[in-house]
């Protein structure tokens, strides 16, 4: 067994410490850094942000749709509810629109 990679407490006494990597998954640390925007990632953060402004939630699911979320797969829920909430908003819009126009064509 090779010294520099033994998980033994002993070992690491010193200070001397070597960092355990996955040969066979090298991105096995890769998310051990917290999201960023508080902790919950860009597409929460927005989802939130885009009640007061919901062009937010345009922009994030321009972002989902372009595939952000490769760099941080945790950020693929976040975003994919913004593209959802982004949707209901234009679904919402475009009802709204037509009902105004009727009323306005009617009277």
């Amino acid at each position: 067994m090779d010294q520099r990679l033994s998980t033994d407490a002993v070992d690491y006494r010193n200070g001397d410490y070597t960092k355990i990597k996955d040969e066979e998954n090298p991105q096995l640390g890769m998310f051990d850094k917290p999201l960023p925007l508080f902790g919950c990632g860009i597409g929460w953060f927005l989802l939130l942000l885009g009640f007061a402004c919901p062009l937010m939630w345009y922009y994030a699911a321009i972002l989902y749709f372009r595939r952000y979320y490769h760099k941080d797969p945790r950020e693929r829920d976040g975003l994919a509810a913004n593209a959802v909430a982004a949707s209901i908003c234009t679904v919402a819009a475009v009802i709204t629109a037509a009902v105004i126009l009727l009323l306005k064509l009617c009277f």
